[in-house]
Parts: C-alpha cells; sequence; structure tokens
C-alpha cells in the first residue's frame, strides 16, 4: 500500500508531502520548499527511509529546501520538466524577493517529461507534464490510490497564478482539461495550497474550470 502526509512548510504554507511504500518503508518527499528539519522529524518517527526527492515545478516555496536536502542526505532529485530550468536558476534570487533563507543552488538528477512514471518501492506514478503556472510544472499520478499530487496548477476553488514570467493562462486550463480531468471523477487532489479536492468537485464548482 502506498501512504503519504501532507506537511504545509514554508511561510507559504506549502503542501509538501511525503509518499511511502508500506512493506518497504521506502519514501519519497514531493516539494521540500524549506523547513526541512520537521520533514526529517516525521521521516524518523515513521522509521521511514527517505530516498527520492520529486519535484513538481521549481518555485521557492516548492524547491527551496531541495538543494540542501539532496546535499545533506545524497538524495536523487526527480524533475521537474526542463522547462523550469530558469526557475532553478534563479532561486537565489526568489529566495532575496520572498525573504526565504538562501536556496542552494541544484542540478536534477533526472528531468522529467509527459509520460514518464516514477517508482517507488512496488509502485509506480504516472508523469504528466502541465505547463501553465510554470512552463516546466508536472504532476504525480497514482490510479493505484486514486490520487494526484498536483503542485500550483489547481487548487480547491481555482487554478494556479499565470502572472509569472513564462506563465500562460490558456495553457494552464488546457492542462487542466486535457490533462488532469481524464484522471477521473472521483480522483483526489493534492494541491500545493490549501485542502484536498476532487476533480469531480471543481469541474462542477470551480469558478474557473467549472463546466469544463
Amino acid at each position: 500500500m502506498l501512504t503519504y502526509l501532507t506537511v504545509p512548510v514554508t511561510p507559504f504554507a506549502q503542501n509538501c508531502s511525503l509518499v511511502w511504500d508500506d512493506q518497504t518503508k521506502q519514501a519519497a518527499v514531493i516539494d521540500p520548499g524549506g523547513d526541512l528539519d520537521r520533514l526529517l522529524q516525521e521521516v524518523q518517527s515513521r522509521g521511514l527511509k527517505l530516498e527520492q526527492i520529486w519535484l513538481t515545478h521549481a518555485h521557492i516555496d516548492h524547491a527551496g529546501g531541495t538543494g540542501e536536502l539532496a546535499r545533506r542526505l545524497g538524495l536523487p532529485i526527480i524533475g521537474p520538466h526542463p522547462g523550469d530550468q530558469f526557475w532553478i536558476d534563479g532561486l537565489p534570487q526568489q529566495s532575496v524577493m520572498f525573504g526565504f533563507a538562501p536556496a542552494e543552488l541544484f542540478t536534477p538528477t533526472r528531468w522529467l517529461h509527459d509520460g514518464d512514471t516514477v517508482t517507488l518501492g512496488s509502485h509506480t506514478l504516472n508523469v504528466r507534464h502541465c505547463p501553465g503556472h510554470t512552463p516546466g510544472h508536472v504532476v504525480f499520478h497514482s490510479p493505484e490510490l486514486k490520487r494526484a499530487f498536483v503542485g500550483d496548477v489547481l487548487f480547491a476553488g481555482s487554478i494556479g497564478r499565470t502572472d509569472f514570467p513564462q506563465g500562460d493562462h490558456d495553457t494552464l486550463i488546457a492542462s487542466i482539461t486535457q490533462r488532469l480531468w481524464p484522471m477521473g471523477d472521483d480522483t483526489v487532489f493534492i494541491p500545493g495550497h490549501g485542502p484536498e479536492s476532487t476533480f469531480g468537485r471543481e469541474r462542477r464548482t470551480n469558478p474557473y474550470v467549472g463546466g469544463t
């Protein structure tokens, strides 16, 4: 069985997720934006073996702790898509701009592309490239759990911002309707901020994409 725990981190209350295989305790962390000691306490208290870092995109609140965590534990960095290289390069400037602790630069061990998969123990998650919020944004989908970790693509009652460099509203809407909705109305998604919801609920009620 695959299990996950959402831990809000950074002053932006970013939903960092720990995902692990119940049997082997092999774990990955999705979007370690900061508060690394708190994250590692959660790992230790559950007896997990943290083996990978998965990134949806490279904004500071999602990726700010990545370089330090990878260096401290010798972890591979998986994702995001190469379209976010310029955001990774700009992490030090993002740190200053948003009042975060200095972020260490990093080079992903493996870039992700649409249709790729990531593996954790005996479990496989599908990768979808969902640009619009950032050009290199990806989403991790577990058909087994009927869960999707969507970063800042979609929120309960809202959608990701598109006013950052290389953001694009029409591209974001297309990512949601063409790549998220086919995962099924009963799929629960874990957004980058705020509460979980389902794709079905957002299709019905979200004012930005309802009825699509």
